[in-house]
């Protein structure tokens, strides 16, 4: 039964506040309206997106204009009118409203210039928040008119201006036609002229994406519900429509399935070429996914569907079958006509995204082989152990590491014959029995290879114990990716004191932490921390030393990415069932023995017969590869869009287009400006340079054309919030959203993603399509919402084809409340493996910290990376004890150009870097707070040092001679003059060199 809904409710009142006839605003709601492009020709931020052009014809005081404006926001009561004299620009202060609801809006003005035009604004808002977050607020409703003009309004008096147009500001703001709302006699007698039905359709092309889901469209009022679609596609192309659904009562499991198109000839389009994506597809690591689609009583849902036509396919006139299902409701066919063309279309129709045609990207499986990715090596097993690119893994016969070994010297630049050893025995459970308080003895048959690939290697193993069963499925990837299924199954009532894991570090390679409550340095003694998902983004840390260590992460089954970079909070980690059990879980690090035992415990429990517990865990080994120094000495980022000669002078190699310019204007959707980037990118190859831009997928911009089909799909892609911020949003998008970053000169407005979803399917073709297109060189990252699965697939497509696919990531310091207190290497170790550059980065202190800080949570080294810095333009002398300049162009006081120059002029390419944490590095200083690290070559080594020390100090040079390789009574020191960093002078070798608080020297021997 028909059910009078939120604007009829507005209505009546409205008609009875005004008190006017029913059949005179029913009339006025009936014309005809003009919706126009107003062409930016008003100033929407403090008038709004929105006016309606009125035209006054009378020789009254008084004006009085019903405006059909039919809107889709809520309480218009509630909102300013802004009346403005369209001669003079000036406001006009003498209005009444009369009628104010979402159907109409019916009042009266003083037309101060007489006959001619006035502009009504009625969606006037303005920011209270930052520029870059802002927070539009509507204006609420002013009284300016003066008592005697509002006496002079003659009672019961008619309309004396019409609508000459409704205007939005620009195209991209318009309500036409999808969100121009029926009105509540309209829907009533769609109603009645269309009984029995539990729900209408209401196909419509991909021109005209559904857009509402709480209000019908006038556009369907006219067109009426129809159970046949048709449309016209060139051979090859991803041929999208919708099927709008309007549930008159609840619907729920909405399925859509096809049959064959097929011509009267008997061509064929098979029903496997055609596809609804709201119920059906892949998921982002190439899993089947299904959805569930329920449409609550007096809602609309848009269900996009897709024909992927065939390259071959004979043109011709295709007709066939959806039939829309749901449960406990007849089945309702739609016929589908869809003509093929006799033309072709290129690349699917890929390069024509407005048409949709990418929506066949979210169902995308490129990239998802496991292939090797260079400069890592195809993976070796011999019997138990396992040989990758500069490790080894031993597997024990229950399935779990029995040893992992690393073979990098502590320069970090080459491969030592002799390995380390991480842990001193091998990984295992403790299972302690309640009644007993021993450990449960468990047996095993061994380990068997599942599957072996060139870059990957499974394997499982089933133990056994009393009254327990542990099945162990594991697999080590060749980036040094070591994943464990942990399946724990209770054969009987089982009642356990304790459950833990233990990681026996051996002490070599424990000397460095980050995590679980700990900022990157050395490891303190003991750790004592418990699960805090609600406020933590932790489960997990790393340990090591510069050239050997172990990430590790402690999940169940239902383990999902949260959210990060200020939207923690808002979707925080899952306790894991097994190792949080409640508050009994936690983790203790601290000397045991030979080793420092990392213990995960999870308490005291009772399993009943049938349960099971997923005590999942990830080791991660560090590092991935040699540093590549001589790709830091020559690949130099500026990070600006600007003129190409000008950005060549300056002696960088790569330039990162960040988003908000010309040729990258919306934020993660570089695809609407691709014949600019393209032609600038050509340029810049033809100039020597590179050109990366700013891709990520952590939020996306309200100009992506697929803004609408992504909406349909519920939270699948984007992240259910309170909605809010920039003016667009909330009058497109409406509400359950999160607002996102904003740049203010191209008004873009990004919605946060929700994490792992179709969407990164997308993400990986559209670089693919970037790179073959398009050209560019690689992506500068801006924190990652994605994890390795999509990072492997998104290096493969950049790669690809011999194409240089440079990936930098910048991260701002993670840990604070909003992130969840996680370390950003932490966060991001799984992407470091398909890195270039670091750029660790804003709110990182380069100043109040020490050098463990700087080398584990900002340098890269220990993973076989080199970084920059940014926050305040970094420190400069600091930087350069890990080779870090800052990138240009950032700050004037920090300009890298300086040291760029010395570097050039001493000749880094090719140079040997031995740390300050290299035992036998040697040139060292007499004061650990004051460390050194060299860059030799023959006959000359450049020295770096730099101060933590509290004050100014002093420091003298221990310089091992012979190690390297200068005769002692030849050599000179020589303090190079760089502006900005220091001046030139020459020191003596026994000489004092003074060293001011927080700076240092770069010295050349030689």
């Amino acid at each position: 039964m028909y059910q009078t809904n939120h604007h009829s409710r507005y209505f009546r009142k409205g008609l009875l506040l005004a008190g006017f006839t029913f059949s005179f605003l029913t009339a006025a709601l009936a014309q005809e309206v003009k919706y126009t492009n107003g062409n930016n020709n008003w100033n929407a931020d403090s008038l709004g997106n929105h006016r309606a052009v009125v035209t006054f014809n009378g020789a009254t005081r008084v004006a009085r204009v019903v405006i059909p404006w039919r809107r889709r926001d809520e309480h218009p009561e509630l909102k300013r009118i802004i009346v403005q004299d369209a001669k003079t620009k000036q406001k006009i202060n003498n209005v009444k409203t009369l009628v104010l609801n979402r159907e109409q809006g019916d009042l009266c003005f003083e037309p101060v210039s007489g006959k001619g035009d006035y502009y009504i604004y009625y969606l006037p808002s303005k920011n209270e928040g930052r520029d870059n977050y802002p927070k539009g607020v509507y204006l609420a409703p002013e009284q300016t008119a003066d008592n005697s003009w509002l006496q002079s309004i003659p009672a019961g008096m008619k309309p004396n201006a019409t609508v000459k147009e409704l205007e939005s500001i620009d195209s991209f703001n318009t309500f036409y036609p999808m969100e121009v709302i029926a009105t509540a006699a309209e829907e009533k007698q769609l109603l009645l002229k269309h009984p029995g039905a539990g729900y209408m359709v209401f196909p419509e092309d991909r021109e005209f994406p559904i857009k509402m889901t709480e209000d019908l469209p006038q556009r369907w009022i006219k067109k009426g519900p129809s159970q046949a679609f048709s449309g016209e596609a060139g051979k090859g192309e991803y041929y999208a429509f919708q099927l709008g659904i309007y549930a008159r009562h609840d619907m729920k499991d909405v399925q859509i399935s096809f049959a064959d198109l097929k011509t009267a000839t008997g061509q064929t389009i098979p029903a496997a070429q055609l596809n609804c994506i709201n119920t059906h597809g892949t998921t982002y690591d190439a899993k089947p996914f299904t959805a569930t689609v329920n449409i609550p009583e007096g809602k609309i849902q848009a269900m996009w569907c897709g024909v992927d036509v065939p390259e071959n396919a004979v043109a011709g006139v295709y007709k066939g079958i959806a039939t829309i299902s749901a449960q406990g409701m007849p089945a309702m066919p739609v016929r589908l006509t869809l003509t093929v063309m006799n033309k072709p279309v290129v690349n699917s129709g890929f390069n024509e995204p407005w048409k949709q045609t990418r929506l066949k990207w979210l169902n995308s499986t490129l990239a998802q082989d496991n292939s090797v990715i260079a400069p890592y090596t195809p993976l070796e097993r011999k019997d138990s152990v396992i040989s990758l690119l500069g490790r080894k893994v031993g597997i024990n016969k229950d399935g779990f590491p029995a040893q992992i070994q690393t073979f990098f010297t502590p320069e970090m630049t080459t491969l030592a014959t002799q390995p380390k050893n991480i842990f001193t025995e091998p990984v295992h459970f403790h299972f302690t029995s309640a009644a007993t308080g021993k450990d449960l003895t468990w047996k095993s048959n061994g380990w068997q290879v599942t599957s072996q690939e060139a870059g990957k290697i499974s394997w499982k193993a089933v133990n056994t114990t009393t009254g327990l069963e542990m099945e162990v499925n594991a697999a080590l990837e060749f980036d040094g990716f070591l994943d464990y299924t942990v399946k724990v199954t209770a054969l009987e009532d089982v009642s356990l004191k304790e459950i833990t894991m233990h990681l026996p570090f051996d002490k070599g390679a424990a000397k460095y932490m980050m995590g679980l409550n700990q900022k990157g340095g050395l490891r303190p003694e003991k750790i004592d921390w418990k699960w805090n998902v609600k406020n933590k983004n932790q489960d997990g840390a790393w340990i090591g030393d510069v050239n050997a260590g172990i990430q590790f992460n402690l999940r169940d089954e239902n383990y999902v990415r949260p959210l990060n970079t200020n939207f923690y909070l808002q979707k925080p980690l899952l306790l894991p069932t097994s190792w949080g059990n409640g508050d009994k879980g936690g983790i203790t690090i601290g000397e045991k023995g030979k080793a420092i035992l990392v213990n995960s415990y999870s308490g005291e429990r009772t399993l009943h017969k049938g349960e099971v517990l997923y005590y999942n865990f990830h080791l991660i080994i560090t590092p991935f590869h040699t540093i590549n120094t001589d790709f830091q000495w020559s690949t130099r980022f500026y990070h600006k869009y600007n003129n190409l000669d000008s950005i060549k002078a300056t002696g960088a190699t790569v330039v990162n287009i960040h988003h908000g310019n010309d040729i990258n204007p919306w934020i993660n959707y570089p695809f609407i400006e691709t014949k600019k980037m393209k032609d600038y990118i050509d340029e810049a190859h033809q100039k020597g340079l590179k050109v990366k831009i700013y891709n990520t997928v952590r939020e996306l911009s309200n100009h992506a054309w697929e803004t609408f089909p992504l909406r349909s799909l519920g939270h699948e892609v984007y992240s259910p919030g309170k909605g809010g911020g920039f003016s667009w949003l909330q009058e497109h998008v409406g509400q359950d959203y999160i607002a996102a970053w904003f740049v203010p000169e191209f008004k873009d407005a990004a919605i946060i993603n929700s994490g792992m979803n179709r969407w990164h399917n997308y993400y990986v073709e559209g670089m693919n399509w970037l790179v073959q297109n398009v050209g560019i060189d690689g992506i500068y990252l801006d924190d990652v919402a994605f994890d390795r699965v999509t990072m492997k697939r998104v290096k493969r497509v950049l790669t690809k084809d011999n194409h240089p696919g440079i990936i930098d990531l910048h991260s701002a310091n993670q840990y604070n409340k909003s992130d969840g207190f996680i370390n950003s290497a932490v966060l991001y170790m799984e992407h470091f493996p398909y890195l270039n550059r670091l750029w660790f980065g804003e709110y990182f202190d380069y100043e109040k910290n020490d050098p463990d800080f700087f080398l584990t949570e900002v340098s890269g080294i220990p993973f076989g990376l080199m970084g920059e810095m940014l926050q305040d333009g970094g420190n400069q002398w600091r930087g350069m004890v890990y080779g870090m300049t800052n990138r240009m162009p950032w700050t004037a006081t920090s300009d890298p150009r300086p040291i760029w120059k010395v570097w050039d002029d001493f000749g880094m390419q090719g140079t040997k870097m031995v740390g300050y944490w290299v035992d036998n590095n040697p040139v060292k200083t007499n004061n650990p707070l004051v460390p050194a690290t060299i860059y030799r070559k023959d006959g000359a080594v450049l020295v770096s040092i730099a101060s933590w020390a509290a004050e100014n100090t002093t420091v003298k040079l221990t310089i091992d001679w012979k190690a390297l390789g200068i005769d002692p009574a030849k050599a000179v020191i020589t303090a190079p003059d760089i502006r900005n960093f220091q001046r030139g002078q020459v020191f003596g070798k026994e000489a004092s060199i003074p060293v001011e608080k927080n700076k240092g020297w770069l010295l050349i021997i030689k």
